[in-house]
């Protein structure tokens, strides 16, 4: 029996997928509003990272080394929104896959790796904060929007190059299980495991382990400054405590965008591990699936309630001031 760490379902016999077929759907009010939101929700998905994408790089106070890994997270949570999101959200309306397995076999290699690629976005953003925290002076000198750029370039090709090379050299290329009504990547023991520690686990380590210390550091910064303002009133400790406030504030809004992406990961995380213990079942996996999409979708709406300049942004680009000489120059922040 196989196991994946990817997709924790399994199945006794091949021969009992062929047996499966779609459930028969007559339209109705539900049937239609169910596709209807599902629309929505694709569009919101789609929109929402496209206007952070297009706030980041067309105003240049934007371009800082930590904006560049929201940009990279927005560009793989837009690419969830239009490759991925969709074909999930059918899948789950219909309760059965209804595409072919070449198209299944695309659906697997994309999703994975976006999914893959979000994780460590995340897990850079986390390394990203704790070092401005840390050691701003040294962190100044040392990381710029160029190298940030490198790392981010390096991560997407890495992980490019991983998942294919998973489901190329395992032979899931070939032999992906696909029953009419699902699509899942079988993986033995071995790779579910070496899978899961390199997708999951570690990055999700990271993100914990420097979050934490992230806000250890922020509770003395905010000490800090209490006896900064206590103890002198001067220009150079008024521009410090301005300073270390900017940094604490950005790093509670990541703070919030980590908790979150956390939230929608781990049940997926905990039904992998379940996976290669006890039987689970397809539609319940798929739900849990869905979740972990779905925070591509969470990811804009948390920029709008705690970024004042990702607001102004799209005030801007949506009023078309964006396309007058110069735009690229006025201030967000």
């Amino acid at each position: 029996m196989l196991n994946s760490s990817r997709s924790p379902v399994s199945y006794n016999q091949t021969d009992q997928c062929l047996r499966f077929s779609c459930p028969e759907r007559s339209v109705s009010a539900v049937y239609v509003l169910l596709y209807v939101c599902a629309a929505a929700v694709v569009l919101l998905t789609v929109c929402g990272n496209l206007l952070i994408i297009i706030s980041v790089c067309h105003f240049k106070q934007l371009h800082t080394p930590t904006n560049m890994l929201i940009l990279s997270l927005a560009v793989s949570d837009c690419l969830v929104g239009a490759l991925v999101l969709p074909i999930v959200l059918i899948w789950t309306i219909e309760s059965c896959w209804v595409f072919n397995r070449g198209f299944c076999i695309s659906f697997i290699l994309t999703s994975y790796f976006l999914t893959s690629t979000s994780i460590y976005n995340v897990a850079l953003i986390a390394v990203d904060r704790y070092f401005a925290l840390s050691n701003p002076f040294l962190y100044t000198k040392a990381v710029s929007v160029i190298t940030v750029c490198f790392v981010v370039l390096c991560d997407w090709f890495v992980l490019l190059l991983y998942n294919v090379a998973l489901q190329y050299f395992t032979g899931n290329l070939r032999t992906v299980l696909t029953c009419p009504r699902d699509c899942f990547l079988l993986l033995d023991e071995v790779w579910s495991l070496v899978d899961l520690l390199v997708t999951f686990v570690f990055p999700c380590a990271v993100i914990i382990i420097f979050y934490t210390l992230v806000f250890i550091i922020a509770k003395k910064h905010a000490t800090a400054i209490r006896e900064l303002n206590a103890q002198t009133r001067t220009q150079t400790s008024k521009n410090m405590t301005d300073s270390m406030r900017s940094e604490r504030k950005a790093a509670k809004v990541l703070g919030v965008l980590v908790s979150v992406f956390l939230a929608c990961l781990f049940p997926y995380f905990i039904y992998s591990l379940l996976g290669n213990v006890v039987e689970i079942e397809a539609d319940s996996f798929q739900k849990v699936l869905l979740l972990v999409y779905l925070n591509s979708t969470i990811n804009p709406v948390i920029y709008a309630l705690f970024y004042p300049w990702f607001r102004k942004c799209v005030r801007l680009t949506l009023t078309l001031q964006i396309f007058r000489t110069d735009s690229e120059l006025i201030k967000v922040l």
